[in-house]
């Protein structure tokens, strides 16, 4: 397949040459600025990191006001066996039908697409537009701080398009908030008694995801499949806990993990036969979700000494119980997800477990209830909890001139109406929203899926979609 429009996807190879990890786009920023400097526009950085290059409009487009087209330039980085050296090599592409994918790797198109289309903008000389404001935010995937950390007046256009969506066709008028609760266990250890057999089980190669856009569909969360086994084994033999991790990153919805325990030997074939058994279990459960997972359980050395009894009982059942996916849907908007909680990593550290979690509502008074009820559940199995301020949700205004002028846009391209929806995830709309009130925004993008994962894809055609949808857009924002 022919990947158009040329100008973007050139501007995509490039980006995907830049190493640009969350919180370590260094690399990214100075590429941005020399990219801005080189075309001989006006281009800053914030103290944060945030870039910013101004166009001046085309001519006879000088009286239009100013647009701002955003998107964020740092990636999430999940390689597919952990060995990717994702600050120093490339992101490598490849056409599979009409999807474009990396090998051994997330994609990088969220939200490098985004910034791809930026680029190809402010390179152009055929396109006509008024005065622009292309804005590259760092830091997005891992708390938003480059969003937060951007002052009022960096931005001073007053409609501003975010590239930051995942479904061609949809056009973004909201977004959920959310906050990130950490609990960290003691773990106090004792002996492991003589006669006992020592394991890892494992659970790999489950679907994951986005653990906003993705947590309606059903699939499995590796930390929750572990625990599960943990707990009912627990509740048969002596088992004792050696080491935990699992999960990553606190906005996927986990995908591996791995456990060390210790059991009296003469449970080991039990053992393994409960688990072979579990795994039927589980490939019946997640027919549709999960159809290339794998669970192993390896022999390893004998280990002296295991996390103590009591205290690896009362964190396993917290764990069991602390609520992980869906908690309420909106009475506003028929299929969306208003309140939500995501299970995200379970790592032993030293003398501690640290157990990562997130919550997400539309509903602002859901936000601070959703993460009582996580904190009570694992404050209940010995946990000291802490919850961060988190980040606002993005109302919807049903007045916005943008909406108006994007989905008017799209009629006119497309023949057809798009959808206008909220979004079950973190935006950096919503902080726009609080540091610059009145800013008329849209959000919208190319098809994407499997973003945060190995399995990330972009919908090459869609991207064509994208780009005449937001330069008919550009062509008709008001004086």
């Amino acid at each position: 397949m022919i990947l158009q429009p040329k100008a973007v996807f050139d501007c995509f190879a490039e980006v995907n040459r830049v190493p640009r990890p969350s919180k370590r786009e260094e690399k990214m920023i100075a590429f941005l600025k020399a990219f801005g400097e080189d075309l001989g526009l006006e281009t800053v950085v914030d103290e944060t990191g945030n870039v910013i290059i101004r166009k001046p409009a085309t001519p006879g487009y000088e009286k239009r006001r100013t647009l701002i087209l955003q998107s964020h330039m740092d990636m999430v980085c999940e390689p597919s066996d952990g060995s990717f050296d994702f600050d120093n090599n490339p992101i490598e592409t490849y056409v599979d039908g009409e999807w474009l994918r990396a090998r051994g790797t997330t994609l990088g198109a969220d939200d490098g697409i985004g910034v791809a289309m930026q680029m190809a903008v402010l390179r152009a000389t055929d396109i006509p537009h008024g005065p622009l404001e292309c804005v590259f935010t760092r830091d997005e995937e891992t708390g938003l701080t480059g969003a937060m950390g951007m002052k009022p007046g960096f931005m001073t256009g007053t409609m501003l398009v975010n590239l930051d969506s995942e479904d061609e066709g949809q056009i973004f008028v909201s977004c959920a908030g959310g906050v990130r609760t950490t609990a960290t266990y003691p773990f106090p250890t004792a002996a492991i008694p003589e006669g006992y057999y020592c394991c890892t089980i494992g659970v790999r190669k489950f679907t994951g995801g986005h653990s906003g856009d993705d947590i309606n569909k059903m699939r499995a969360n590796a930390n929750k499949v572990l625990v599960r086994f943990l707990c009912d084994e627990m509740e048969k033999t002596d088992l004792r806990l050696i080491d935990i991790q699992s999960g990553g990153l606190h906005n996927a919805i986990p995908r591996d993990g791995v456990v060390t325990i210790a059991v009296p030997f003469e449970y080991k074939e039990t053992l393994r036969i409960d688990l072979n058994h579990y795994e039927a279990d589980l490939r019946e459960e997640f027919s549709a979700t999960e159809p290339n997972f794998e669970v192993s359980l390896d022999s390893v050395r004998p280990a002296a000494e295991a996390m103590e009894p009591t205290a690896a009982r009362a964190m396993l059942l917290s764990l069991r119980a602390v609520h992980n996916g869906i908690l309420a849907m909106s009475q506003d908007m028929p299929g969306l997800v208003e309140t939500s909680s995501n299970l995200a990593s379970i790592r032993k550290d030293g003398g501690k477990v640290v157990v990562t979690t997130s919550q997400r509502s539309s509903v602002k008074s859901q936000i601070p209830n959703v993460a009582a009820t996580v904190r009570a559940a694992l404050s209940l199995g010995g946990a000291d909890c802490l919850t961060t301020e988190g980040y606002p949700g993005w109302k919807m205004n049903p007045k916005s001139e943008m909406l108006r002028i994007a989905r008017e846009s799209y009629v006119r391209v497309f023949g057809k109406e798009p959808e206008i929806k909220a979004i079950h995830a973190g935006l950096e709309c919503g902080l726009f929203s609080e540091k610059y009130p009145g800013l008329d925004m849209v959000s919208f993008g190319p098809t994407l899926r499997g973003v945060h994962s190995p399995d990330e894809k972009l919908l090459i055609p869609t991207v064509q979609m994208v780009w005449d949808h937001l330069l008919d857009i550009m062509v008709n924002i008001p004086e």
